[in-house]
Parts: structure tokens; sequence; C-alpha cells
């Protein structure tokens, strides 16, 4: 039996990432606002042969996550794994862009992440067992525009995240943290994200489907390491800023407000910043017919020690071939 925490469980990466661990001798504790999503999500864990229990609440408030962690190792037991998912975001430029949407995005996507750690460290120390998934963002490392409160909050998780990694080495814990950075994913944030900018949003391409994401994330809970890059698009946009970033900030100046807009007017709609919006929407967005159900990146990626070990076996295979050669040279001269 496997206990599983995951935030954000409703809908898109967090909804897939419920259907991924589904199954027989699993037991999942589902965490968002919309608790007729969160009932819809928790038979379909049902249906696939494990169990779940509803947790509705918002990670804003830490007492969501300390409550929701206490009923559900009342019911099931001691978390393994705890997956922070949950977000809200603002499209905006900064300049339109309020204290208090600031504050709301931070209060979620970033603090949400730190309640949850905080829930999950509280049970999995004094166990000296545990593993804690953190849902991030090749944002966190290269912003773009339109996005800073939502780009300022996966960078907060990323610094808190890599604190959190050093004091658990210190203390020699075998508990673990792992980040996750996503590349744009099919979800349907974007059709319920605040959007200030007058035109409908779109994920910046190559996009992928959320379950590529799920099986990546289902992965790194089993197999965790300091942090995944998933897909070529995040790898690439993460080792940009690193080595070019004034020529990123260049490039997403001239590219970053055409990539994530389209000419298609959107106003007065509803948005998830305080309320959850009403419906089932499951876990993928309006963008299939533009996305991809496989990534030869990611899967190279999970598999990323093995290939360093078949490419150290044929390198050592080579040179003892080359060896051989001059070897046998030598012998005739």
């Amino acid at each position: 039996m496997t206990v599983v925490m995951i935030s954000g469980a409703s809908a898109g990466v967090g909804r897939a990432v419920v259907r991924r661990f589904a199954g027989p001798g699993m037991k999942l504790g589902l965490i968002a606002r919309d608790e007729a999503r969160l009932e819809a999500a928790a038979q379909e864990v049902r249906a696939a042969g494990g169990d779940a229990l509803v947790l509705p609440g918002d990670v804003a408030d830490p007492e969501t996550s300390e409550r929701a962690a206490e009923q559900l190792e009342a019911a099931f037991g001691p978390i393994d794994i705890w997956i922070n998912v949950a977000m809200v975001t603002v499209l905006a430029p900064v300049a339109r862009t309020t204290a208090e949407e600031y504050r709301r995005v931070t209060e979620v996507t970033y603090l949400g992440t730190v309640h949850g750690t905080l829930a999950a460290l509280k049970r999995m120390r004094p166990r000296n067992h545990g593993a804690i998934v953190q849902i991030g963002s090749a944002l966190a490392y290269r912003s773009i525009p339109l996005q800073s409160a939502y780009c300022a909050a996966k960078a907060a998780v990323l610094g808190f995240t890599e604190s959190l990694r050093t004091e658990l080495l210190h203390d020699q814990s075998a508990v673990t943290v792992t980040m996750v950075q996503l590349p744009a994913v099919n979800t349907p944030q974007f059709d319920w994200a605040r959007n200030k900018t007058g035109h409908r949003a779109q994920p910046v391409p190559p996009i992928f489907e959320p379950e590529v994401i799920a099986d990546a994330i289902h992965h790194a809970a089993f197999h965790p390491r300091r942090e995944y890059w998933l897909g070529f698009s995040a790898a690439k946009a993460i080792v940009a800023d690193k080595v070019a970033p004034a020529l990123a900030d260049r490039y997403l100046a001239a590219t970053g407000y055409s990539g994530q807009l389209t000419d298609a007017a959107e106003r007065d709609r509803p948005d998830n910043l305080y309320e959850s919006v009403p419906g089932d929407v499951g876990a993928r967005g309006r963008f299939s017919d533009r996305a991809s159900g496989t990534s030869p990146a990611i899967w190279a990626s999970e598999h990323r020690d093995a290939l360093l070990g078949l490419g150290a076996l044929a390198a050592t295979g080579l040179a003892a071939g080359l060896l051989a050669r001059a070897m046998k040279g030598r012998r005739r001269g």
C-alpha cells in the first residue's frame, strides 16, 4: 500500500497525476477548492482499484494542508509521497498587475507549496521516510513577459526547495525532495486563469499533454533525484538563461507577447484566482490538436543514469577496441 497526497488534484496536471497514481494498493488524498471535481476525481481512483479521500480546501491557508494530512493518515496510515501541484496565475504586464493579485498568486503557488511541504515534513522526518515532489516550471529559472507573478512564485519554490534539500542532506535524512520543471502543458488553466491582456491565451509550443507530465511526476516520486527537466524546451530555456541571459531577455521581449496571445479577443469571463470555476473539465485543455502525447527528451531525462552508464560502457568498449588495434599494429611492426 502507498499513501499519496496530491494538491491541485481536481483539474489539469494535478488531475492527470491523480489518474496516473490510481490503481490497486494506492490510497490518495486529494486537495483542491472544488469539492465536486474532487469527488469526480475520487470516483476515477476507485474505478481504477484504488481508494481516495476528498479533502477540499485552499492551500493558501496553512491549516488546509495540516488538516488534510491529519485526515489522510487517520484514514489510510502514514503518508509516503506528497506532491505539491496547486497553482494560480495572472496573465498581465507588471504595470497592470495589482499588489493584491501578486499576493494571491504568491499565497497559492509559492506558500501553498510551503504549507504542503511543512505538513509532509512534520510526519516524514520523525519516520525518516517519505518523498516530496514539487511541481515547478522552466519559468522558475527563465521568467517571461506577462507572467511575472507566476514566474516569481515558481522561482521562490525553487529557492525554498534548494534550502530544504541542503538541510535534509545535513541531517542525513532519508526524506527526499525532488523538483520537476515543466514545459508548456495542455491544461484548462488558459481558459480560467485571470487574463488582463484582452486576448485569448495559449501555451508556447512545444506543448505536451498532461498525461506525459503525470508519467514523469510518477517516475520522479519513485525515483527521486535533485531535479527533472521535462522536455527539450524546458532544458533549452533553463540553459539559455544560464549561458546568455541578456540574449534571452531580448528574444522574449520580441516573441514573448505574441507567443502567449492569440488574435482572438477575450474579456469578462470567470477566472479562478480567488474562487474555483464550476464544471469538471478533467486534465486536458483545448490544445490537443497541437499537443504531443510522447517526449523522447522526457524519457531520456527519466533514464539519464542508465543512458550515462551505457555511454560510459560504449566509450570503454571503444577505447578497448582502439587499444587492441594499436597493440596489434605494434606487434606487426
